[in-house]
């Protein structure tokens, strides 16, 4: 079977990460854990998207080197996904001569097939946007919005690309392959923006910006951001390593198309479902090799966009000091449908999703399977033949979770996957509270169904550990840790089977998963 092979946008080296990059890695980490968990090699791509105006600018600003500038700002992106556990495969970065190898020979190739063409064009130019703004940019009163920043107006002389030879093509597979962008009905927003498409400016003089690319045909340019930035998901992932001699890449072959481009909606249009897909069938990539979107949606703060100026933007790195690393990839993960919208509330992260649902809910389960086994039997699960219906109901519950949670996720529905694997936890306590086994305890009578609950409990969790590992892979690993079992090599979400912890099995001492979060109102 081909890997599963997923990418996503790579962070632009101007700004530290935010909570919407957080999300998007966390999301695209999630996905590849499952499909690991499901079974299947997998193979993360993620990186840094380094050249341009804006760097070279803020560089300047600075009083750094480019290089400098964007190493310094790299390396804060990849200290931060190394703490929210986010595990890639590669780590791309657009300034690696290996790159610049395989858009360079890009480059070439549609130049040596006529895609390329020079011509001097004169308008109005977005300094902070980078780009030449058309009348469609304008707003009711004829000015250009204040998002694109300074607009000044320029004429010169630059190459271009073909784009509108292939938009026939593109509307085309838009409507015939309706899986190519989700959710589905944002493939509205592409259709709309393919109308009166024009051809694209894929340079920059070096007069104006010297941080880029050299166009192999024309060193007098430097190659704007689309063909560089867009590449890397191809680049690194083995294309043309032969042939400009890239040794130690993928195996291209292998590797494409990629099951998963994960974006956030407002790079949707034009970058990765206009340009993107028209850039590679004009290098011949054919219809199958197209790859998927699978577009996310921002986190508002009280439904506004988060935003500098606003002063409302929320960073991961204090999230996860409040919640743990782990609580934050769940309330992420739980409390966003995949391509919607959602609101960012702090109150809610702590009091409901954080102490309601992970510390009272599964860290509570955890607690009382393992303290109790302990208390009781001196954490040693005995065989017992007995059984009743509340068995026989959780068990049932245990075993239809996985192909339910399986379904969700292959459909990135995480939240509901979560869901299917939380009426584990949900069954598991209200289990607990029918059996009260603190109370036969009291009774040598009753030690069989005694046996029979703690058992049962224990099992549930173990379940659980694995079904919420993607997710929370720390806190799992941790619930394992007590529970004193490990998943097998090779383990996988389909051989979940009652039985995982066998009549003999000793349980370690219990350790609080989720600690209290004090907060204003409980000091005294």
């Amino acid at each position: 079977m081909k890997p599963y092979y997923l990418t996503t946008a790579i962070d632009y080296t101007n700004a530290p990460p935010h909570i919407g990059h957080a999300y998007e890695k966390i999301l695209a980490d999630v996905m590849v854990r499952f499909q690991r968990l499901a079974g299947r090699e997998a193979y993360f791509l993620t990186g840094a998207d380094q050249h341009g105006q804006k760097v070279q600018k803020s560089a300047e600003k600075e009083g750094v080197s480019p290089a400098q500038f964007v190493d310094d700002i790299t390396a804060k992106f990849i200290a931060m996904w190394d703490r929210l556990n986010v595990r890639y495969d590669h780590y791309a970065q657009t300034v690696d001569p290996k790159h610049k190898k395989v858009v360079q020979a890009m480059l070439q190739k549609l130049h040596d097939c006529g895609q390329l063409y020079k011509q001097s064009y004169g308008g109005f130019y977005s300094v902070r946007q980078e780009q030449f703004l058309t009348d469609k940019e304008r707003g009711p009163d004829g000015n250009f919005g204040e998002e694109w920043g300074e607009v000044v107006e320029l004429q010169e002389e630059n190459w271009y690309f073909r784009l509108s030879e292939h938009v026939e093509w593109l509307r085309g597979y838009i409507k015939s392959h309706p899986d190519f962008i989700f959710p589905a009905f944002r493939a509205n927003d592409v259709l709309n923006a393919l109308e009166g498409g024009q051809d694209l400016c894929i340079s920059r003089p070096v007069e104006r910006l010297s941080w880029g690319i050299p166009l192999p045909f024309d060193e007098r340019f430097v190659n704007y951001v689309w063909f560089d930035a867009l590449t890397n998901y191809i680049s690194f992932a083995g294309y043309l390593a032969d042939e400009v001699g890239n040794e130690g890449m993928p195996d291209f072959a292998k590797l494409w198309p990629a099951d998963a481009h994960v974006i956030g909606k407002d790079i949707l249009v034009p970058a990765h479902a206009i340009y993107w897909p028209i850039m590679l069938h004009a290098l011949g990539f054919s219809d199958e090799q197209i790859p998927r979107l699978i577009v996310h949606g921002w986190w508002n703060i009280k439904g506004a966009k988060m935003s500098k100026s606003v002063g409302n933007v929320v960073g991961p790195a204090e999230l996860a000091d409040l919640v743990t690393v782990d609580g934050l990839r769940f309330y992420l993960m739980r409390s966003m449908a995949t391509g919607y919208d959602a609101d960012l509330s702090v109150d809610r992260m702590i009091i409901d999703v954080y102490t309601g649902e992970l510390l009272k809910g599964l860290g509570n389960l955890l607690n009382r399977a393992v303290n109790m086994a302990q208390k009781y039997r001196s954490g040693l699960l005995a065989a017992s033949s007995y059984d009743d219906d509340l068995n026989k109901a959780l068990r049932q519950t245990v075993a239809e979770a996985p192909a339910r949670y399986s379904e969700k996720m292959n459909a990135w529905a995480i939240h509901e996957g979560i869901a299917e694997a939380w009426k584990i936890v949900d069954h598991g306590n209200k289990f607990v509270e029918d059996t009260a086994p603190f109370k036969l305890a009291k009774d040598p009578e009753q030690a069989a169904r005694l046996d029979s609950i703690l058992a049962h409990l224990a099992e549930a969790v173990a379940h659980v550990s694995v079904l919420l590992s993607p997710i929370m892979p720390d806190a799992c690993a941790e619930i394992r840790r007590q529970l004193n079992w490990q998943m097998p090599d090779g383990f996988t979400v389909n051989d979940l089977k009652w039985g995982l912890l066998p009549a003999g099995h000793q349980l370690n001492e219990p350790k609080i998963l989720f600690p209290r979060i004090e907060l204003e109102g409980d000091k005294k």
